[in-house]
């Protein structure tokens, strides 16, 4: 339905991530994937959802001076924020372990921004979900870190996988934003682009 109406544009997807470019297959767009590295390093005093606004604008900014005038390049980022804390890929499988540890019998939120850019201007929205894990015993966290080695992932976990199935008992908001894209979002969005 929206890929008639957006066929006027070019759609570029600059994420590696395998989820966010299945969302965009699923929602039924054409798009291309373009990447570049950036450094994703935000000032300290950031909070929350000050921290996935500023790596996603970060990450469409380098893209700056390139985009043609049909192109709509889109960015995003996310984290899980818990105790006042960002956690953001676990870089070994204690650092996972602790992350997972800190989470377990607690609710935190999962925070995504989406930055659109155009070759003029650029628009930023964000959406937060509340995720309740269980009390998980060590043995269980430690068998999902050794199986399915979620490096990847903020937080140290992935909903869709055989963890989200087990440790998961209340999600607020939107699924797919754990997953790392508010696809609602991303959509209405685009829509408002026709």
């Amino acid at each position: 339905m929206l890929r008639e109406k957006l066929k006027k544009y070019k759609i570029i997807l600059a994420s590696g991530s395998p989820r966010r470019q299945q969302f965009f297959k699923d929602l039924d767009l054409d798009f291309e994937i373009r990447l570049k590295d950036v450094e994703e390093i935000y000032p300290p005093e950031l909070k929350a959802v000050e921290i996935t606004d500023f790596l996603a604008e970060l990450k469409a900014n380098a893209f700056e001076g390139e985009l043609l005038e049909n192109e709509i390049l889109v960015t995003s980022d996310t984290i899980v924020w818990h105790k006042n804390k960002a956690l953001g890929k676990p870089k070994s499988a204690q650092d996972a372990f602790d992350m997972i540890k800190s989470m377990s019998n607690a609710a935190h939120e999962v925070i995504t921004s989406v930055c659109f850019k155009t070759s003029t201007a650029s628009t930023l929205l964000h959406d937060i979900t509340k995720v309740t894990f269980k009390d998980l015993s060590d043995e269980s966290i430690l068998y999902y870190i050794e199986n399915y080695k979620p490096y990847d992932k903020a937080g140290a976990y992935g909903i869709q996988e055989w963890f989200g199935f087990m440790a998961v008992t209340k999600v607020e908001g939107s699924y797919t934003n754990v997953m790392g894209l508010p696809t609602a979002k991303v959509y209405e969005y685009l829509t408002t682009l026709v």
